[in-house]
């Protein structure tokens, strides 16, 4: 049975996870800004997301959770990649930014642009945390007739998301082009990524 306030929890639960900027959403911006494979890439970022949340309501999150080895994986796994990320929007920032262009130079392939989206969304445990434990252990705590609602909330924020973020870009590339803003946002980046790691080894 559909639930209208399930469904708007999971949907500001998903949007507040999915809106952070890391390394996912950094990507999609560069995408959008370029004009390349954007609808594949926010496709993918979405099915993604979507699998994911399903085996996290479907008790993968719950699984995980109750094992303390997978968890140590995830957080610790997940600080990790979250540093490398960090330390690569400093040393991109420090060069000047990513060179983002909308001229036609530096042009991805679309096989390219898929194998990025796909590593940086799969290879990150702490993907794994936001949507599979995090969504998965909230939305199980739901009764089994309101988990429904939940997760189409959840991946309704997904859907919305990342189709602003990739679409919208484009509208913006005249700002988001220009090295100096693109420096500060890599720096950003790289800041709130190392903070994310902090936190989330704090809270082992």
């Amino acid at each position: 049975m559909f639930s209208q306030q399930v469904f708007l929890q999971g949907l500001g639960l998903g949007a507040s996870l999915i809106m952070a900027i890391g390394a996912q959403n950094a990507h999609v911006i560069r995408t959008g800004v370029r004009g390349e494979h954007v609808l594949p890439v926010v496709a993918t970022c979405i099915v993604i997301d979507v699998i994911l949340i399903a085996l996290g309501m479907a008790g993968l999150g719950a699984l995980v959770e109750s094992s303390p080895v997978l968890v140590g994986v995830a957080r610790y796994g997940g600080a990790a990649f979250l540093v490398w990320y960090g330390l690569r929007c400093f040393s991109s920032s420090a060069r000047g930014g990513a060179a983002l262009s909308v001229d036609g130079q530096h042009v991805q392939t679309l096989g390219k642009a898929l194998a990025t989206v796909l590593a940086i969304s799969l290879l990150n445990p702490h993907v794994y945390l936001d949507t599979v434990v995090l969504l998965g252990t909230v939305g199980g705590s739901f009764a089994s007739a309101q988990r429904l609602s939940f997760a189409l909330g959840a991946m309704t924020a997904s859907v919305l998301w990342f189709s602003a973020l990739g679409f919208g870009a484009r509208r913006c590339a005249p700002v988001l082009s220009r090295p100096a803003v693109w420096r500060g946002i890599e720096a950003f980046t790289g800041s709130l990524m190392l903070l994310l790691a902090l936190l989330l080894l704090r809270a082992g």
